[in-house]
Formats: structure tokens, C-alpha cells, sequence
């Protein structure tokens, strides 16, 4: 039983030195990430800000984001994934850095966390396509379930647990700016690990591209992404599942980004670190979820599964909205984290098995996109929807609409009968390694 146990299958990913070095780095910079989250909102708010001054702020994130993803995903497939995700780690550190100097001079404004969040948004929109599309290169077929595993349990637990709870007790015990100026050292760290990789021999960078495929490089960059979108578009799942995430962002990101910091001071008269426990609980479940999921076989119906747990699981969200004790807002903030987090096992595997090999990476570009389109919208909105209506009813809204829009979603996408007819239980056949 030495490699069939369970737990030996999990790990069997890192076995790999590329592999390796690779999630290391993505360890480090989301605990980064993690430490961001909690030092923007408190910076926000020690610079004199509220709810609408740091929607601003991450609505400049998710604008940097949702505009730069589609040439992230093209540029993941042209270029060598290997730079494109050093270039995105060294942009957003550079950008923190000033960020972080600014913030520590008592020089920083609230126009300038907008700057740096567009550009750090950017470089995520670049570095996500091709990490998506460099994973698969370093692995044999039979490891990717094991590796959205191992992603699944680390990007909770370090960008959501981790992160923000060590953020809170360095807010507190410094300064926003010294969180700052950590994220940004992270990222500078992910970066030397992705540079100290071995590349494999099919790695892009390694394959010289002629003057012909450079001169006709606009137009098949649009043919490309032509053909991704004509896919999409004729696989029902797929594009109910791409609607449904569309709509499932608008109701659940902003309020968890911009509102929570809110309910968390207004609610339960907590501090920092307060809310970075409410988000290491979340974090936590996240973990649970991704762990539980892909530590066994996946549901027969794994389309129904996946978009269920996606849509009534984020009913505990509006318990944010009213709990009046930490405990309780932990709580809730824990299911949330563990539905969402095994869904995107499941929908990681889905991209994987799935979609044709051609055509991974612009799905997944595509994914992306369509996914966070309304990314901006959400975060635009909480704020002043905050303020008109007051937290609690717009968390108790996130909670109850994605649970309407689930069940449309399962019926548009004839989910049921679809993957009766493509079952994911069974063991794939071994790729090239």
C-alpha cells in the first residue's frame, strides 16, 4: 500500500522539483495575498475612509483583473508561462513596495491604494492563466486530482486563514503600511521560486516560434479566443456553470470584500484582528471543504453536486449580516468557505477532464473572464447598497440569491442528464508525461 493509500496520493504531486517550487511560491505570495486583504481594508480606514472610499479600492482591483485576464490567457499560451508568472510577481511587488514606503512616510492617499490595486489586479489577471496552464505540464495526467487538491487545501488556508489572521496581528501590533511592505516580499519570494525551476523540453519558451506565427499574432490571438467562445457556447454545462458564476460573484464578492470589515467594527465592535479571524475561519472551512472533496471519488453527480453546494451553501453568508457574536460570524463564514471550496475542486477537475487538451487554456482564460465580469459591478455596488439598505440586508441578499440562481442554472444546463452521460468516477487514462 505504499502509494495507494489516500493521503500518499494527495502529496504525490510534490514529488516533482518543479511542481514544487512552483506551489511554494503560490504558497507564500497567497499568504501575501491573505496579508493584502486585511492591510488594505485597515489602511483604507485609518486613512479616514469608509465602505464606498474602499469599494473604490477593490473595484480598481477587480477592473485591473477583469480587463487584463483574456491577454493573461493568450499570453499564457504564446509566451513561456515560467515568465509570465515572474513578470506578474515582480510587477505586484515592485507595486506594493511603493505602496508600502508611501504608507510608512505618512505620504499615502487613497488614490494611490487605487493605483497600486489596479496594477496588482493585472498582474493576477496574468499570472492565473498561466500558472492554470503550466501545471499540467509538469505533471502526469493521473496527478492534476491531486493537485486541485493540494491548490484547494492551500489557497484557503494560506490566503484566507493564514494570511489574514497573521495580517491582523501585525495591523495591530505595527501598521497597516508594515503588512504592506510583507505582501510585497512574498511576492518577490514567489518569484525566485518559479525562476529556480527546471523547465520541461515542451515548455513554450523552449519552442522557437517563426516570423510567419509572429507576423499573424493579433489575428490568431482573436481566432483563438473566437474558438474558445464557440465552445463554450455549444457546451451547455459549461456555459450554464460560466452564467451561474457570473451571477454568483455579483451577489457574494463585494459584500464579503467591502462589507465585512463593517459588519465586523459595527456588529461585534471587533478590530483587525477580529476580521482576520471571521476570514481564517472562512479560510479554515475552505480548506475542509477542498480536503474532503477530493480525498475520495467524485459524486456521480458531480455537475448537480458542484453548483448546489455552490448556490445553497452561501446561504450561512447572512449570518454576517446579523451575528452579533464572533463566534457566530466564524461560523457562518466557515460553511460558506467549505461549499465554495470543494466546488472549485470539482469545477478544476471538470477543466481538466472535460475540456480538450487544445482548448484548455482558453477556457480557463475564458472561465475567468466570464466568471469575474461582474466582479466590478459587486464591488461598485456594496458599498452604496451598504449604505442605502443597510449590511444586513444586502448580506441576507447574497445569501438567498444564489440559491435561486443555482436551481435555474442545474435546469438551463440539463446537468443532471449530462453527467449521467459522462461519468468522472472512473480512472483517467494515463497522458505523456
Amino acid at each position: 500500500m505504499s502509494e495507494g493509500g489516500a493521503g500518499w496520493k494527495a502529496v504525490r504531486p510534490l514529488r516533482h522539483r518543479n511542481y514544487r517550487l512552483l506551489w511554494t511560491g503560490l504558497a507564500v505570495a497567497l499568504l501575501g495575498s491573505g496579508l493584502w486583504l486585511v492591510a488594505l481594508a485597515w489602511q483604507v480606514i485609518e486613512l479616514g475612509g469608509g465602505p464606498v472610499q474602499l469599494s473604490v479600492v477593490t473595484t480598481a482591483y477587480s477592473i485591473g483583473l477583469v480587463v487584463c485576464v483574456l491577454f493573461g490567457g493568450v499570453a499564457a499560451d504564446r509566451l513561456s508561462q515560467r515568465s509570465v508568472i515572474i513578470a506578474a510577481d515582480v510587477v505586484r511587488g515592485a507595486v506594493l513596495l511603493v505602496a508600502a514606503a508611501l504608507a510608512l512616510t505618512g505620504l499615502l492617499e487613497i488614490w494611490h491604494l487605487a493605483a497600486a490595486a489596479v496594477l496588482v489586479g493585472a498582474g493576477e489577471a496574468f499570472l492565473i492563466p498561466a500558472y492554470t496552464a503550466l501545471v499540467p505540464r509538469l505533471l502526469p495526467a493521473d496527478q492534476l486530482l491531486a493537485a486541485n487538491g493540494l491548490e484547494g487545501t492551500l489557497r484557503p488556508l494560506a490566503q484566507q486563514a493564514t494570511g489574514p489572521a497573521l495580517g491582523g496581528l501585525v495591523i495591530a501590533a505595527m501598521s497597516p503600511g508594515l503588512a504592506i511592505l510583507i505582501t510585497a516580499l512574498t511576492y518577490f519570494f514567489s518569484a525566485a521560486c518559479v525562476l529556480a525551476m527546471r523547465l520541461p523540453a515542451n515548455e513554450p519558451a523552449e519552442a522557437d516560434e517563426t516570423d510567419e506565427e509572429r507576423a499573424t499574432g493579433v489575428r490568431a490571438m482573436f481566432a483563438d479566443l473566437r474558438e474558445g467562445w464557440v465552445y463554450v457556447r455549444r457546451t451547455r454545462w459549461l456555459l450554464a456553470s460560466l452564467l451561474f458564476g457570473t451571477a454568483f460573484v455579483l451577489f457574494i464578492l463585494g459584500p464579503l470584500e467591502v462589507l465585512l470589515p463593517f459588519a465586523v467594527k459595527d456588529q461585534l465592535g471587533g478590530g483587525p484582528k477580529d476580521f482576520g479571524l471571521v476570514l481564517a475561519a472562512f479560510g479554515i472551512g475552505g480548506a475542509i471543504g477542498a480536503l474532503a472533496i477530493s480525498s475520495r471519488s467524485l459524486p456521480r453527480r458531480y455537475l448537480t453536486v458542484m453548483t448546489l453546494m455552490w448556490g445553497f451553501g452561501s446561504v450561512p453568508i447572512l449570518v454576517l449580516g446579523i451575528a452579533r457574536d464572533l463566534w457566530v460570524m466564524a461560523l457562518g463564514a466557515a460553511v460558506v468557505g467549505a461549499t465554495m471550496s470543494a466546488g472549485m475542486v470539482i469545477w478544476g477537475t471538470l477543466l481538466q477532464r472535460r475540456v480538450p487538451d487544445q482548448l484548455r487554456g482558453r477556457i480557463s482564460s475564458l472561465d475567468f473572464f466570464v466568471s469575474l465580469l461582474l466582479m466590478p459591478v459587486s464591488m461598485a455596488l456594496a458599498g452604496p447598497a451598504g449604505a442605502l439598505l443597510g449590511v444586513p440586508a444586502v448580506f441576507i441578499i447574497a445569501g438567498v440569491g444564489p440559491a435561486l440562481v443555482c436551481v435555474l442554472a442545474v435546469y438551463f444546463g440539463r446537468m443532471p442528464s449530462d453527467e449521467i452521460a459522462n461519468p468522472l468516477d472512473v480512472t483517467p487514462e494515463p497522458a505523456n508525461a
